[in-house]
This record gives structure tokens, sequence and C-alpha cells, in this order.
């Protein structure tokens, strides 16, 4: 993977003369014909494809060895794969597969059914939780861009999921970051076997946490039950929605919208769902385009955050793109945001900053700068560079 400045660079002009002859095409959805398109600002497609190559080169590049199967690099491959689709990059491709290898195609590698626990943990024996899980998306996703689709790349997917599904339990997403980690497993499985019991189950677990974290006023997650109003209150006394666990479960609806059937039961829900996510982070989103952590009161904690709104713009684009979001309405959103995400977020070398450090709310006085980077905040970024790029495409 190691290359010399003058070969990428060759290698990223070849890609776009490639683009240009109309051989590499797009992954997404329609591109919208409202004329909104025409009068929005947007980034040329060659801008776009720079970019994606200067943030992902940059990091395999820093972090060559595989990591592990859990929540934050798994999250990363999530975008490395949606980067590969559009720019068609091998050295991509070859980073998730060598990945997916190294984990022997597993997430949690406990064999042993009977120990399997889907509590917060991070060993072997956490199958059934959710951080462990994440990884399924990108095996499915490199099984499905392999053309001999090898069945040992999902068996273990299969394995865990069906197993789940088989269990009484429902309770299984108890915290807003799972919506991500799994909800696409179960449609992306559906799609590659036809079994509507993953439907039905993501339905079942999904009633689950709505009870739990849903905030029926607003249309908004908390993080988890331990953060709901008021018993959870913001500095200033008022709702404290984390933007990045809304920001997975944004994103999250998108994927499961992709691959939900459009004649399927759950349909018309799930878009409204999304639709009224959409609108209540409109009404969040900051001036400069960023959303503030704690989203509803940004004196908690002020200041630019990447990866919550790197998935929200990733959710809005495949909304436009897709024709579910008016796109009159949600591009100047997505101006705002990616006028952040490119002019104060991405530094000259590719490194992506302003990503809040591991955690699971918004935290008074912690300190989030443009050296402030990670791999799950990489992948977010990445998952909106790809679908601007299918946009302007």
């Amino acid at each position: 993977m190691k290359q010399n400045l003058k070969y990428k660079s060759l290698k990223t002009q070849l890609i776009y003369f490639s683009i240009l002859a109309g051989i590499f095409t797009s992954c997404g959805g329609a591109k919208p014909t409202d004329s909104a398109l025409n009068e929005a600002s947007l980034p040329k497609p060659d801008r776009v494809l720079a970019i994606i190559e200067n943030v992902n080169t940059h990091w395999q590049e820093t972090h060559p060895e595989p990591a592990s199967a859990f929540w934050h690099p798994a999250a990363y491959q999530t975008g490395n794969i949606e980067a590969y689709k559009v720019t068609g990059n091998q050295d991509f491709l070859n980073y998730a597969t060598a990945w997916a290898e190294h984990n022997e195609w597993k997430g949690a590698k406990s064999d042993d059914q009977s120990a399997w626990k889907y509590n917060y943990g991070e060993t072997d024996d956490h199958v059934l939780f959710g951080d462990w899980q994440i990884a399924f998306q990108t095996y499915i996703d490199l099984y499905t861009l392999d053309g001999s689709k090898d069945p040992s790349k999902i068996a273990r997917a299969r394995e865990v999921m069906e197993y789940q599904m088989s269990t009484p339990q429902n309770d299984h997403w108890w915290w807003a970051d799972g919506l991500y980690m799994v909800m696409p497993v179960m449609t992306k499985l559906y799609q590659v076997t036809g079994n509507e019991q993953y439907i039905d189950k993501l339905n079942e677990y999904l009633k689950y946490s709505d009870s739990i974290m849903l905030d029926e006023e607003t249309g908004l997650y908390y993080r988890d039950a331990k953060y709901v109003y008021p018993k959870h209150k913001s500095l200033n006394g008022k709702k404290d929605f984390w933007a990045r666990g809304d920001g997975w479960v944004f994103a999250g609806l998108a994927k499961v919208l992709q691959d939900l059937p459009k004649d399927s039961k759950y349909r018309n829900a799930f878009e409204a769902r999304y639709r009224r996510m959409a609108e209540a982070l409109k009404g969040a989103q900051q001036p400069e385009g960023y959303w503030t952590r704690s989203m509803l009161d940004p004196e908690h904690a002020p200041g630019p955050e990447t990866s919550g709104t790197a998935f929200f713009t990733y959710g809005y684009l495949w909304g436009i793109n897709n024709g579910i979001l008016d796109a009159k309405i949600y591009l100047p959103v997505v101006e705002k945001s990616w006028k952040y995400l490119t002019e104060v977020a991405l530094q000259e070398n590719g490194a992506v900053g302003y990503v809040q450090p591991i955690g699971e709310r918004a935290i008074p006085g912690q300190v989030v700068d443009v050296n402030s980077t990670a791999d799950f905040g990489v992948g977010a970024y990445l998952l909106a560079a790809s679908e601007m790029y299918r946009m302007v495409k």
C-alpha cells in the first residue's frame, strides 16, 4: 500500500479520467431533478474525489496495520467501503479486505453460544453486543462486491444474527449508537438472503429502542435511558441531545432505507421517522454549518464537532439523492455543513479535525480542536464525501 507522491498523483488523475469516460458509475440513488440543485453552491466532482483520496489515503498510510473488529475501526470501514465504491481505488478495497481477514470475518470471536452476551463488553464473549456486530456491514459489502459471493465472508454474520433472532429478547439496542451499528446489518442480510425475519426483528428491536430513548416531542434520540429529560438536563436545564448519538441514528436510518424494500409494510414508518429527524436537526444547525455536541444547548459544550456533523451531512445527502428529502429545503443545510467540513474540519494533509473523542455525551469543558481526530470520525467524513460525490456527479 506504500507508494510515492508522484504515483499517487498519477493514479488520482487516472481515476478522474476514468470517471469522465463513464467507466465508473454511481452506487447511489438517482440524482434529484429539482432546480434547487442548479442554484446551489455545490463543489465540482473532481474536487470531491480529491478530498476523498486525500482523507482516506492519509488515514490508511498513517494506520497501516489492520485494527480490531470493534465498533470504532468498523465504523471507519463503513466509510472506507463507500469511498472505494465512488473512486474505484483498489488500495481502499485491499485495506478493507486485509482488515476483514485479520479479524477472521468475525466480530467478537467466541464460539460458545451459551456464553454470548449483549451487554456492554469488549471481550470475545460479547458476540451479541452491537459494537461487535457493525463489522458485519463491511463483510457483507465485501461479499456483495466479490463476484463469486464467497459464503465464508458472511457465514459468521448469519450465524450470529440468526441465533440472536431465535431468542425471545428484544432489548438488544439500548443505546443510540447501536442503531447505526446493527440496523444496516439486518437490512443488508435481508438483501442477500431474502429472509423477512431480518426486517421483522429490526422493527421489533427498534420499538424497544424507541420506548427508552426516543423523545416524542422532538423526534430526536437520547443517547440512552440515563439521559432522558427531566432526569438528566443540560447545563442550562434543557434536553440534552448528543450530536454524535443522533448522527448514528440519522445515518443508520438512511442506510436502512437504502435496503428496505419499497413495498415493505414498515417503509412508510421508517420514512416518516427519518423525515422528522431531518426537520428537527435542521433547526439545531449552527450558522457556521456544524452542530454543537449538545444540540439544543450550544452553550453546554460550545464549538465545532465533526463526527456528528458528518453523519448528518451524509444522512441529508442520501435523502436528497434518493428523492426522500426536498432539495429546496435541505440543500442549504448541506451547503453550510459541507463548507464547515471542507474549510474547517479538513486539514491540508488530509487529517480530519474537531472529532470529539470516544465517549457517550457532550462534556462541558472537553477540548475538541483541530488535532482531535479518530477512525470513526474519518469514516463519517468519507460517508458524507462519497454521498456528495454521488450528488454532484
